[in-house]
């Protein structure tokens, strides 16, 4: 019997194209055999049950040996690995008590009043083969849902020296060499684009079919395809520092951290089997010596705790359960979703209280002009009527050579292009501290900043109410107006916060460093429950303490950050998301659960899916135990054929591996 699955390691790990490892450790029987064994095992059980109903007289001993070659034929892995296992101490594992049932099975034709069970004990063998069978195909499936993240690290690069191009292995990049990857290939290691334009594609890595367009400048990552022009890429990190790789570690030990039903399962097991052995031991034999008729009665009692030992493996729930976990995480992984333990996956399906960071997580954090306020029109002597585009003309000279965020996005509004080849002349840049800078633009002396420098100018400005950061502008001690920059909300976030809701999280919090009025008016945008602003990383964690009081029924708190400045937080949290974390060291290690891209919509698509695995886990476990009760009840008082003994076992096991199988084929959401 197949090791149960305990996690990716052990999946990723598996050569199922051969049945030894290079180390000799005997590995799966790959399915194309083993449905090959099972068929030919069932040819000869059919011409053995035919044989010895065609031919009159063939004694007992004979009949044996004709049914013991489909027998062996079809249980030759499981009596080797049960062998293997009691040898290293594992006495109740389920192919010692299949290979002990089924052994019963054929000699109790033997024993005074006991019936001949030939047949039923190749059935016995040969379904629990079938059971097998199903549990390799789910298993397949479940590997190739993370064995295909394999892909995304290629082991060759094409790297320029001395002007020409040399394939060398990935490992052997070091920071600084020039990659060159040409349409079709993958990117080896992190880096940024020296030259060359094109567009990537980053499914590998964040689930999303879009390409992204990159150009000089541009950081590109590990794992992504080039699709259209050869780039020239400087590589920032080695081939074991990048992103490609820390993804597939974080694959690997994701399943070092059980979930509850996982280790209710373990613990279910250690003790259950045995207690179901002592039981079978004690049916065979203290009746029949109770009754005062042991060797009449004890062929009856004898096949009653055989079916006992059938019923008694565990398969179902030590192999169901942690697939399901498993489909889970590969299910994830495939849509750029990696969580780092089933763990987790528990922790999320039992999210009561959603807490965000506002700068990366909801809002795009980079700074945008939203609202341009010019004087235009205006008689009065104290102002310059401009237009809005002269307005923006001026702040983008004044700041020309600033590289403030603020700054950036005067550039950005006005136009880079446009800002260089006006031919306007700049000179005298003086930066006043907290209030702003000033310069001189063609001849004219412009302010560009806040309320204190048009105060300190002279100038009669107009305050404006809207939250966000509020750039004055004044002309010669004349007020021209004013622009307003604000974080842009990203495209998801208001879809992000409904479909929480829509998922079963009961409150919503938004935690921000920043002013009032720009968290007020976000939280009032995102339809949030509560925020806090103007909060300090530790003020954040104390936040965070004070909200998982507040949790209900056993609920969870995730707390979505961008895993870099909210390292603290995620920690504290009983769920910490990464946020936007392609290429972020801090982020991939702070956090429990990693989104590749910058969608927080993908939080309620992880808490969907965890809540699917919980409860497919959930029907399995309550399924395999009510079935098990009920079928060893019948055996206890003799109203069990073997037959059903085996479905209380391996059809059991085989629906509750389909029913795992399930969330492999559960399409992106």
């Amino acid at each position: 019997m197949p090791k149960p699955v305990s996690g990716q390691d052990d999946i990723v790990r598996k050569e199922t194209e051969t049945e030894v490892s290079e180390s000799g450790e005997e590995k799966e029987m790959p399915p194309e055999k083993k449905l090959l064994q099972i068929v030919i095992s069932a040819g000869l059980l059919l011409a053995a049950f035919i044989i010895t109903r065609v031919i009159r007289g063939i004694p007992l001993w004979g009949q044996l040996l004709i049914f013991l070659l489909p027998y062996l034929l079809a249980g030759f892995d499981v009596i080797g690995e049960a062998v293997e296992k009691a040898g290293e101490g594992e006495i109740f594992s389920e192919d010692l008590l299949m290979c002990i049932a089924t052994a019963g099975a054929l000699l109790i034709g033997f024993i005074p009043g006991g019936k001949a069970e030939f047949a039923e004990a190749v059935f016995v063998m040969l379904f629990f083969q079938i059971g097998e069978l199903f549990e390799t195909i789910a298993e397949g499936r479940s590997e190739r849902a993370i064995t295909g993240l394999m892909d995304i690290r290629p082991d060759m690069a094409n790297i320029e020296r001395d002007g020409e191009i040399v394939s060398v292995s990935a490992d052997s990049v070091s920071i600084g060499d020039t990659v060159v990857v040409r349409p079709g290939e993958k990117i080896p290691v992190d880096g940024i684009v020296a030259s060359g334009s094109s567009s990537l594609d980053t499914v590998a890595l964040t689930g999303e079919s879009s390409p992204r367009a990159v150009r000089p400048g541009t950081e590109v990552y590990s794992g992504c395809v080039n699709l259209q022009s050869p780039l020239y890429i400087r590589a920032e990190k080695t081939a074991g520092q990048s992103t490609a790789s820390k993804i597939l570690e974080l694959v690997k030990t994701s399943g070092e951290k059980k979930s509850k039903s996982e280790r209710f399962i373990t613990k279910f097991a250690r003790v259950y089997t045995p207690v179901v052995v002592g039981a079978a031991v004690v049916t065979s034999l203290v009746p029949p010596l109770v009754s005062g008729h042991f060797v009449s009665n004890f062929a009856e009692w004898l096949l009653r705790a055989l079916t006992f030992l059938i019923v008694s493996c565990p398969c179902a729930l030590v192999i169901s359960v942690p697939l399901a976990f498993f489909g889970g995480i590969g299910r994830a992984s495939k849509n750029g979703i990696l969580v780092k333990g089933s763990s987790f996956i528990d922790a999320l399906s039992r999210a009561d209280i959603a807490v965000f960071d506002k700068t990366g997580t909801l809002t795009k954090g980079v700074f945008k002009v939203t609202l341009v306020h010019p004087m235009e029109n205006e008689k009065k002597d104290t102002v310059l009527s401009v237009s809005g585009d002269e307005l923006l003309h001026l702040a983008a000279h004044v700041e020309r050579y600033s590289t403030h965020p603020i700054a950036t996005s005067l550039k950005e509004a006005y136009g880079r292009d446009r800002e260089k080849d006006d031919g306007c002349q700049v000179s005298d840049v003086k930066e006043i501290a907290g209030q702003g800078i000033e310069a001189v633009v063609n001849g004219r002396k412009v302010a560009v900043g806040n309320e204190k420098m048009m105060r300190n100018t002279g100038a009669d400005f107009k305050p404006c109410s809207e939250p966000g950061t509020i750039i004055h502008v004044a002309v010669d001690g004349k007020y021209a107006g004013h622009i307003h920059i604000d974080d842009v909300e990203k495209e998801d976030a208001l879809t992000a916060v409904s479909d929480l809701k829509a998922v079963g999280v009961r409150k919503t919090v938004m935690l921000t460093g920043d002013l009032d009025s720009t968290a007020k008016r976000v939280a009032k945008d995102l339809h949030i429950d509560e925020f806090r602003s103007e909060l300090l990383p530790a003020d954040k964690v104390d936040e965070v303490t004070k909200l998982l009081d507040e949790r209900k029924n056993g609920g969870s708190l995730i707390f979505a950050g961008d895993g870099i400045n909210d390292a603290p937080v995620l920690a504290r949290a009983d769920v910490g998301i990464a946020m936007g974390a392609m290429g972020s060291d801090a982020a991939i290690e702070a956090a429990d659960v990693v989104l590749m891209d910058d969608k927080p919509s993908k939080i309620a698509a992880a808490i969907r899916l965890a809540k699917r695995t919980k409860r497919i886990a959930t029907e399995n476990i309550v399924f395999a135990i009510a079935v098990k009760i009920f079928i060893l009840m019948l055996a206890a008082i003799g109203r069990c054929p073997m037959w059903l003994a085996v479905f209380g076992d391996t059809g059991v096991m085989i629906l509750c591996v389909l029913n795992s199988a399930r969330l492999l084929g559960w399409g992106k959401y």
